[in-house]
């Protein structure tokens, strides 16, 4: 007799921005998005792959990141950035926030995963984790531990912090040698 062994069957969702922010102030360093997808699916059955971005309207300097995580397999949605108010000392405050579009993708597409990976460390997450949970499903977090709310590692099923994941973060910059110094 022979038995079919079902691989688990894996969705990512990665806050973009919040894996950025948290590398770039945490470190000074950026995310290397391809190991943590690869990580994700590990011996499991990929199903959906999308992160999230956010830009400014008619900016051309996010073209070549997105089209690199196009690349590496991931579904790219994207939203500008709206004006939110301006202070009383005249700065603007834009705000572009994916938390419910992320969620309504996970509930929308919780039927064909067995596994759902957040790659963020926002506390906001905690209630969808726990719906995931109560249908069955497996909930990782994968993010930085300084960056993420304890709400949210307690509710996870597992939680990996991001700069543990062997090649999880691109090498730091070298600055470039000036000409006097050549």
């Amino acid at each position: 007799m022979q038995y079919i062994v079902h691989r688990p069957r894996v969705g990512v969702f990665i806050d973009t921005q919040n894996l950025y922010h948290s590398a770039r102030d945490l470190l000074e360093r950026t995310v290397n998005f391809e190991t943590i997808l690869n990580v994700a699916t590990e011996d499991r059955e990929l199903v959906h792959a999308i992160s999230y971005t956010v830009e400014r309207e008619n900016e051309a300097t996010a073209r070549p990141f997105i089209y690199k995580l196009s690349t590496l397999g991931f579904k790219v949605r994207r939203m500008n950035l709206t004006l939110h108010h301006v202070t009383d000392g005249g700065k603007a405050i834009y705000e572009g926030n994916w938390d419910m579009g992320i969620v309504a993708d996970m509930v929308r597409m919780m039927d064909h995963m067995d596994v759902i990976v957040l790659g963020s460390g926002d506390g906001d997450y905690t209630d969808i984790v726990e719906v995931l949970q109560e249908r069955g499903k497996r909930v990782e977090v994968i993010a930085f531990r300084e960056h993420t709310a304890q709400k949210l590692i307690d509710a996870a099923d597992r939680f990996t912090h991001l700069p543990d994941i062997e090649g999880g973060l691109m090498p730091a910059r070298t600055p470039k040698a000036s000409k006097t110094e050549e």
